[in-house]
């Protein structure tokens, strides 16, 4: 099953899209949020990491443990598909 992504390729970047390319590996979620230059914690997790995670587009490397200080964020091989459709590689923060 793919998850439909609402995203359409447009001059348009979503927090999605932001997100997706700035994983690399497993990251903290501090880490991704230094690296999109985002201060606030309920944003970052309500219009980026939320809807990123239900599209399954990124998973938790500890599904069992959302709260773990030990948790990770890594694309999916859906979030990779989605985006080599799209044209773009991850790690080109825009």
């Amino acid at each position: 099953m793919t998850p439909e992504v609402t995203p359409e390729v447009t001059g348009e970047v979503t927090p999605e899209v932001r997100l997706l390319r700035a994983v690399s590996g497993e990251m903290t979620r501090q880490h991704l949020q230094e690296l999109l230059d985002l201060k606030n914690d309920e944003h970052f997790r309500k219009s980026y990491l939320l809807p990123a995670l239900q599209a399954g587009l990124i998973e938790m490397t500890i599904p069992d443990k959302p709260r773990s200080s030990k948790q990770r964020y890594r694309l999916t091989p859906a979030g990779s598909e989605y985006l080599k459709r799209i044209g773009l590689s991850s790690n080109e923060c825009g």
